[in-house]
């Protein structure tokens, strides 16, 4: 077993992370406190899915809680939740990860027994047929079937019904050309109707094996204990080769691309989409998180003053930007929700708006105001075991390595207003935007 050490900003104890023969990583964290985390996170999501099987892993996720051969349906939840704990999960698109948080309780009883629990769950689910529910035709209106498979539709339905999912989808779908983040991470209920037990369960054994799951705990304990029993129980049975899956990376539309859809709205929605750069390019993930916070997070916010605060017509609700961060390519948006008639205003003034981004020159009180905004919660980040587990989860997944956290606040502190304008000129040109509206159907 290989072993290495990561100095975590904050945290008084260097982040101990083994690497196991079979290729499942395991890291460990002090945390103070009578709080513990234990969390596995799988490197799949919706980059690992195609148009026959987009949704299966966020359905997957549901599954999983349905029960193993230790434990029926049900008493995972219960058995946690009784002493305090907190249980879930979450799927996106380079990841699906499951957690618990409790208090560690008398002799470290309620710890052992998460994790007992947690193990025996990414170990041995079972996908009983009785909680999955029959494959059935989405178009016959007779089924009435409310198990999981069910649940999960009417959760994309009520999705597909509000209006930021709808620009949003259109505008990410057209960001890209074939790579698979262009599919919406819940699937659709057409594919979920279909999906048998075999295919969910060829899909745990091929993506759920050891070179993919990474399992973090973090608290105050023993750490050689945990990690023996971590060993002892994260055992990987029947699981299925796999070659890791390479995808080629889209490079962003060569000008401007708009979408306009009707929908059952009363206001407009526009959504402005970018491909920026890799997660694990710090520097530059770095360079849009503040650009994010100077230009459209917060009530200081350029976009906030400029369209909400001194703009004599009242035009625009709400203005924002959004920075997601994803192994392959991360996404910059700026969205809005407007006065249905003055839609051509409204996205004349973004436009103004993201050219002045250059032409008014960021100023070194809002570089500086926007590094103590991130500073401040990065430290908040490591006050409860559950945030920092969180953010082990996805450095180590989206990212590639916590290693990078030992130079975060380092390069922030080093980042100039010159590179914030170089950032701006490389990723967010309005020739590389795609543009996504969404207008009333009566307009």
């Amino acid at each position: 077993m290989k072993k290495a050490l990561v100095k975590y900003p904050y945290l008084n104890k260097d982040v101990e992370i083994y690497v196991n023969d079979n290729g499942h990583k395991i890291v460990l964290a002090h945390k103070e406190g009578e709080m513990v985390n234990v969390s596995s996170w799988v490197k799949t999501g919706s980059i690992n899915e195609d148009d026959s099987n987009n949704g299966i892993s966020h359905f997957l996720e549901h599954l999983m809680f349905k029960g193993t051969h230790t434990y029926k349906v049900g008493e995972f939840d219960r058995l946690l939740e009784s002493k305090g704990g907190i249980v879930n999960a979450a799927t996106w698109k380079d990841y699906t990860f499951y957690y618990v948080t409790l208090p560690k309780g008398e002799n470290d009883k309620y710890f052992d027994l998460a994790i007992d629990l947690h193990a025996d769950m990414m170990m041995d689910p079972i996908f009983p047929a009785e909680e999955l529910g029959a494959t059935f035709d989405i178009n016959d209106p007779k089924v009435t079937d409310k198990r999981e498979r069910h649940v999960v539709i009417e959760e994309i339905r009520m999705r597909l019904d509000q209006p930021w999912t709808k620009v949003y989808n259109v505008c990410n779908y057209n960001m890209y050309q074939n790579h698979p983040y262009k599919r919406d991470v819940i699937g659709t209920p057409d594919i979920i109707s279909k999906l048998t037990r075999e295919d969910i369960d060829n899909y745990y054994r091929r993506f759920y094996t050891p070179q993919n799951v990474t399992t973090i705990v973090v608290g105050d304990f023993d750490h050689e204990k945990v990690l023996h029993k971590i060993c002892e129980k994260f055992t990987f049975p029947d699981r299925i080769e796999n070659t890791a899956r390479l995808n080629d990376i889209d490079q962003p539309v060569s000008q401007t691309k708009y979408i306009e859809t009707k929908g059952n709205v009363q206001t407009s929605y526009a959504m402005f989409g970018w491909l920026g750069p890799k997660a694990s390019e710090l520097k530059a993930s770095i360079c849009l998180d503040l650009i994010s916070i100077i230009f459209g997070d917060g009530s200081s916010s350029r976009l906030q003053q400029n369209l909400i605060e001194k703009l004599d017509d009242k035009i625009f609700n709400l203005v924002g930007t959004e920075h997601y961060q994803f192994k392959d390519g991360n996404n910059f948006f700026i969205q809005a929700n407007f006065r249905p008639d003055a839609k051509e205003k409204a996205l004349e003034l973004l436009k103004k708006e993201l050219n002045d981004l250059l032409n008014v020159k960021i100023t070194d009180d809002e570089l500086l105001k926007a590094k103590k905004r991130i500073k401040s919660r990065f430290a908040h980040e490591a006050e409860t075991v559950s945030e920092i587990g969180e953010n082990i989860g996805y450095y180590e997944t989206v990212c590639g390595s916590l290693k990078l956290i030992e130079e975060y606040l380092t390069d922030l502190e080093n980042i100039t207003v010159v590179d914030l304008e170089n950032s701006i000129k490389k990723y967010l040109s309005i020739d590389n935007a795609v543009i996504s509206v969404l207008e009333p159907v009566e307009s």
